[in-house]
């Protein structure tokens, strides 16, 4: 992998979302809408908004970057774009990596935003430091978009790219435990939730939420995301095609 054609790739990226309101109101006003219209669902239950406005704080941005990307990457594709880069001296892996580290920095914004409204604004109370509450939502963030870039190497179509939400997305919202506690599950449920990283996303929230300083709960859901985040891109660099049969 080249450094500079990931950075070169990374910034034609971010050249096209400039010029691309709707996906970055997508990716940047979304979550902060979702969380306020959460506010106000339970306006009055403070402690309601808490618990549940921590989890959405990180699958928010999961979702909104899962759609975009897995879109974008098959914009590429379907338009011939995909193939010309490739045609030139651009490994897979340099492109992935670009589009990772593009769609990373919008992330950054996206989470920086959704976490100081939660926070300063919306009156989210966390025991925890708010660095490590945005921690999560980036690495929900950095997920969603590695997803997208993996599946978009399945659809033909935007259409298909959509689609792919209820098979990856759904399933990982039931089961993560923002419905109900994953212990309390049906056993085959909770062992399946126990390999879905939108569980750690959201446990990792509740560590926050509840504990003062930094747990080993915490670390290890943190480095499950990330380690969920990388594999899910190398697969997605492993399965770029050049273009949609």
């Amino acid at each position: 992998m080249n450094t500079a054609r990931t950075t070169a790739t990374a910034g034609r990226v971010l050249r096209q979302l400039v010029h691309d309101p709707r996906s970055i109101a997508l990716m940047l006003l979304v979550p902060v809408l979702m969380l306020t219209l959460l506010r106000f669902v339970f306006d009055g239950r403070a402690r309601t908004f808490d618990s549940v406005g921590a989890s959405l704080l990180g699958i928010f941005p999961l979702i909104t970057m899962f759609l975009v990307t897995s879109i974008a990457t098959l914009r590429e594709r379907t338009s011939g774009t995909l193939e010309r880069l490739l045609a030139m001296p651009l490994g897979k892996g340099d492109l992935i990596a670009g589009y990772a580290l593009a769609f990373g920095a919008v992330a950054v914004v996206q989470s920086l935003l959704a976490t100081g409204l939660a926070l300063w604004v919306l009156g989210l109370d966390i025991l925890g430091s708010p660095w490590l509450l945005l921690l999560v939502a980036l690495l929900d963030a950095l997920l969603g978009t590695a997803l997208g870039l993996f599946v978009s190497a399945f659809a033909a179509s935007e259409f298909q790219a959509v689609q792919f939400m209820p098979a990856v997305i759904f399933p990982q919202l039931l089961l993560c435990g923002l419905l109900a506690p994953r212990a309390t599950m049906q056993p085959v449920l909770e062992g399946l939730s126990d390999v879905l990283p939108m569980s750690y996303a959201v446990d990792g929230m509740t560590q926050v939420l509840g504990h003062t300083d930094m747990t080993a709960d915490f670390v290890r859901d943190v480095v499950i995301v990330a380690a969920c985040a990388l594999l899910v891109l190398a697969l997605g660099a492993a399965t770029l095609r050049r273009r949609t049969p």
